[in-house]
C-alpha cells in the first residue's frame, strides 16, 4: 500500500484583483473607506486544501487612501500611522480555520500595527478555485471583521461642539483577495 503526501503550495497575491479596504465612522453619523494599495501575502497550503493554510499579509502604510490628499497626509503623520518611522503593517502566523459552513473559515493571526502586535480574528469566505484563461490557478477570498484601532496606538481624536468622538474606535476591515498558485 503506497502513501503519498500533500506538497506545501505556495500562493501568491494578485494584487490587480484583490482590495484591502478599512471603514472608520467620522463624526459617528457617516463613514469614510480608505483602501492600501501597496499589497502582498503569501499563503501556503497542502495542494489546494486550504484548511490548514498559513497566512502572512503586509501592506505599504504609505500606500493609504481615502481619495483626500489632506486626511490621507494626516493619517500618514505621527497622529495616525507614523509611515516614515513604521513603513509597514503586517498580519503574520495566520491560520485559517474551518468554520460552521462549507468555505467558511476563521482567520486568526497577528496583526501588527506602529510596532504593536495584537491577536485578531477574521471572518473569510472562499469564493472558489478556478483556472484563469491562461491555465492559472486562481483561488478567491472575502474577508471582514473589526479592530479597536486604540488597541495598536492609533490614539488619535478630538472632541466635536456637541461633545461627540471625531472618529470612531471601532474599524471594519474588509478584503476581496484574489490568490495565484505559484
Amino acid at each position: 500500500m503506497s502513501t503519498t503526501a500533500e506538497t506545501t503550495t505556495k500562493w501568491a497575491i494578485d494584487p490587480a484583483h484583490s482590495e484591502i479596504q478599512f471603514k472608520v465612522k467620522h463624526l459617528m453619523i457617516t463613514t469614510v473607506t480608505g483602501t492600501f494599495t501597496d499589497i502582498n501575502a503569501n499563503v501556503e497550503t497542502e495542494g489546494s486544501d486550504f484548511s490548514k493554510a498559513n497566512v502572512s499579509f503586509e501592506a505599504k502604510a504609505d500606500s493609504i487612501t481615502t481619495n483626500n490628499e489632506q486626511r490621507d497626509a494626516h493619517l500618514k503623520s505621527d497622529d495616525f500611522f507614523s509611515v516614515e518611522k513604521y513603513p509597514y503593517i503586517s498580519f503574520k502566523d495566520g491560520k485559517l480555520i474551518p468554520g460552521k459552513a462549507e468555505n467558511e473559515f476563521i482567520l486568526k493571526g497577528n496583526l501588527t500595527i506602529k510596532d504593536v502586535s495584537k491577536e485578531v480574528e477574521l471572518s473569510a469566505e472562499l469564493g472558489g478555485i478556478q483556472k484563469d484563461p491562461w491555465g492559472n490557478e486562481k483561488a478567491g477570498f472575502s474577508l471582514n471583521g473589526k479592530i479597536n484601532r486604540k488597541d495598536f496606538g492609533l490614539t488619535w481624536n478630538t472632541i466635536t461642539e456637541s461633545g461627540g468622538m471625531l472618529v470612531s474606535e471601532e474599524i471594519r476591515v474588509l478584503a476581496e483577495i484574489q490568490l495565484t498558485r505559484v
